[in-house]
């Protein structure tokens, strides 16, 4: 069942997009975490040891844990008739005791362009994060759009 439902998301995710951009936090079960990233805000709560509900300032969204390192990412962007739903996966794994790298790539379900985003939480206080990353929006019918952004989390 796991291998079915990695295979699908994979699949998805390297199919077609849109912008899933806030950035993958390690959080404790039944804790919070608000930020900004690039110029949106965010809030996201873990609600069980594998799912995290976030609201981003267009999107509702979803992480599913697979594995220690690995999540299933889902949701939706902006909130009317035309509103564009979106599936993924990412990874995360410390890169020090006080560094977090992760990667993501999601996919929009109704249009032809995906979303690769790379980068790295870097904790400065007990529940504070800097985020750096780097995101790549690839549409297949128009040119490509880059941007490196840096945010900031709470947790709390």
């Amino acid at each position: 069942m796991k291998k079915t439902l990695l295979a699908s998301a994979l699949m998805i995710a390297l199919s077609a997009g849109t912008a899933f951009g806030a950035p993958i936090n390690n959080l404790d079960n039944g804790q919070s975490a608000i930020g900004i990233h690039d110029k949106d805000l965010y809030i996201e709560h873990k609600f069980t040891d594998k799912l995290t509900i976030g609201l981003q300032e267009h999107d509702l969204y979803g992480q599913y844990e697979l594995g220690k390192h690995l999540r299933v990412l889902a949701g939706a962007r902006d909130f009317h008739e035309d509103s564009e739903i979106y599936a993924g996966l990412g990874v995360i794994a410390p890169l020090s005791s006080k560094v977090d790298g992760y990667a993501s790539v999601a996919a929009s379900l109704e249009s032809d362009s995906n979303v690769l985003q790379l980068g790295a939480n870097f904790n400065v206080a007990r529940n504070v994060d800097i985020n750096l990353n780097y995101r790549s929006l690839m549409h297949h019918a128009s040119d490509s759009n880059h941007q490196t952004t840096i945010g900031a989390s709470f947790k709390f």
